[in-house]
């Protein structure tokens, strides 16, 4: 188009008219007018509808421009920090770190706490022995008799730990048939003590086992001097180990006792006892009749031969006596043939603890501690003899004060 109102001819930049290829004038075209850009019509004034806004992107402070000072060098301007155009010494070393590898779980087999086949089956067995044991030494120990045996008044604590051991000739519980069988007569009113003994379990070493004749002439506190098995019968257990305890200068810690129809039944519940006596021992009061030599005995004859003087030396061969049947009796009783074999084992708990008495204090776990002290080896020993006395309260025992002293003092 002719911009500058010279017709509708099409012009070249001199302004002269452009010919077709006739040689004819070209008309210029026609152009549209230009229309201003519509802006959006804003919403009316009582529209509701609300355009969320977008949050602005913070804007970094600008770094302010800091002027050298007149007396520096340009060339260190790029070196000074904080200015525009500083170039860092040293670049930050940069390590790639890879992301941690996610594992893949793997599905891992399931643990069996119970085991499989005949260990199974072998393991349950066990389980069950281990809670009828502890039911069965529960039960027991519930059927334990108890009795006061500490003194009132005590000797200073020894070494290791003193088991006061008595076989009384109590007749309770038995029967006119026991009593004709074991030849024990009938009532004797209050019980007496055949059998004393102190037992010491050292923290090292053997057991010593030391007899104390009954007849041994000693002090009963509150009583005057007198026969040992004296203080049994007019003051009991707490009396006799109070009396003991006096004697020996030894403190005692437990104290067990046995009736003659537990000791007879616990005999028969094991299958019966080996000795071995030195002489054959015919004892009509103590119904015995036995050869020299090893043989079995069974509860009567085992209650009878502790219980007989008939021979040379009377009372001191039966304490002699009493300590080998009482560690024949012990090895036995907890020998894995007895242990194991629940025939003999539930009758001898069932028939020794009924006539078995010990002190407040005292369980079946401390009996049972007692007995494997003395599978291991025993010492045995009996209280030194001076000689013999009669005095009013019959014959007696006079103890050699010198020897037993030096005795009582290796036990502490």
């Amino acid at each position: 188009m002719d911009s500058r109102g010279q017709g509708d001819y099409a012009r070249d930049s001199q302004g002269r008219p452009i010919l077709d290829r006739y040689g004819r004038p070209v008309r210029a075209r026609r152009q549209a007018p230009r229309q201003p850009a519509q802006r959006p019509t804003p919403p009316p004034a009582d529209s509701t509808r609300v355009f969320p806004q977008q949050p602005r992107r913070p804007v970094p402070p600008r770094q302010q421009y800091q002027p050298l000072p007149q007396n520096q060098p340009r060339q260190q301007a790029h070196q000074q920090p904080g200015r525009i155009g500083h170039i860092p010494q040293e670049l930050p070393h940069v390590v790639n770190t890879p992301a941690p590898r996610q594992r893949k779980r793997r599905n891992l087999p399931k643990i069996r706490l119970r085991p499989r086949g005949c260990l199974g089956s072998l393991f349950s067995i066990l389980a069950v022995i281990l809670v009828l044991l502890g039911a069965g030494t529960l039960w027991a120990d519930s059927q334990l008799n108890r009795v006061e045996a500490t003194p009132d008044v005590r000797v200073s604590n020894t070494a290791g730990t003193n088991w006061l051991l008595v076989g009384s000739d109590s007749r309770e519980g038995l029967t006119e048939e026991d009593i004709a069988r074991l030849g024990t007569g009938g009532d004797i009113g209050v019980g007496r003590t055949d059998t004393i003994m102190l037992l010491n379990i050292p923290r090292s070493g053997e057991p010593t086992l030391l007899s104390i004749p009954r007849d041994s002439y000693v002090n009963i506190p509150g009583w005057g001097m007198n026969k040992i098995n004296a203080a049994f019968t007019v003051g009991g257990p707490q009396l006799l180990a109070q009396t003991v305890e006096e004697a020996t200068g030894l403190r005692v810690d437990h104290y067990a006792e046995i009736g003659m129809g537990g000791l007879a039944n616990m005999v028969d519940a094991i299958g019966g006892v080996e000795m071995c006596p030195d002489v054959p021992i015919q004892d009509p009061l103590a119904n015995l009749d036995i050869q020299a030599g090893c043989q079995e005995f069974d509860g009567a004859t085992a209650l009878g031969y502790v219980r007989t003087r008939a021979t040379a030396m009377g009372d001191l061969d039966r304490v002699v006596r009493q300590r080998e049947f009482f560690s024949a009796l012990l090895s036995t009783a907890t020998s894995p043939g007895t242990l194991l074999n629940p025939f003999r084992v539930i009758p001898m708990v069932g028939d020794a603890v009924g006539t078995f008495t010990v002190g407040e204090g005292d369980h079946m776990w401390h009996l049972a501690r007692l007995a494997l002290a003395m599978r291991g080896g025993i010492q045995n020993e009996t209280v030194p003899i001076a000689t013999f006395a009669d005095y009013a309260v019959g014959n007696v025992v006079i103890w050699d004060d010198l020897a037993a002293r030096e005795l009582f003092d290796s036990l502490k």
